[in-house]
């Protein structure tokens, strides 16, 4: 299936591609509530089904999701901050916490270029979202 083009924006996640199933599953969720968060007007109205039943509602365009070696995910992660965009991002320390405040007290404990990065997401134009998503393909 195809992806629209009809948006100005993308919201990418790229993974590292050593990370098992329920990890990847786990990463993903916790980088896009992190876009989601910041970028509120990115949320779509509720749901209803054809019974009136109400649903939450969602983002309102696609999240890509892509997968790379650690390689991939670092330069991901520093063209991003090169091109001055919002990440969110999701370490290897954080699968040892149960909180948030202990997920930003492991982040905090580490400097930029030594984080062990294992997934990070962006929302950006499409093409600067390309960009910095170069060299990863897309998640199986």
């Amino acid at each position: 299936m195809a992806v629209s083009s009809a948006f100005e924006t993308k919201i990418a996640v790229v993974l590292r591609d050593d990370l098992a199933g329920w990890q990847a599953l786990n990463v993903t969720a916790f980088v896009v509530s992190g876009i989601t968060a910041a970028t509120p007007e990115l949320v779509g109205e509720p749901y209803a089904d054809a019974d009136g039943t109400a649903y939450l509602p969602m983002l309102g365009q696609p999240v890509m999701v892509f997968a790379g070696d650690a390689g991939v995910v670092r330069a991901a992660h520093g063209r991003a901050l090169a091109r001055g965009l919002r990440i969110a991002v999701f370490t290897a320390d954080l699968f040892a916490t149960g909180n948030d405040a202990d997920n930003r007290a492991a982040v905090a404990e580490v400097a930029r270029d030594d984080l062990d990065l294992v997934g990070i997401a962006v929302h950006g134009p499409r093409n600067a979202v390309d960009k910095i998503a170069k060299g990863a393909r897309m998640h199986p």
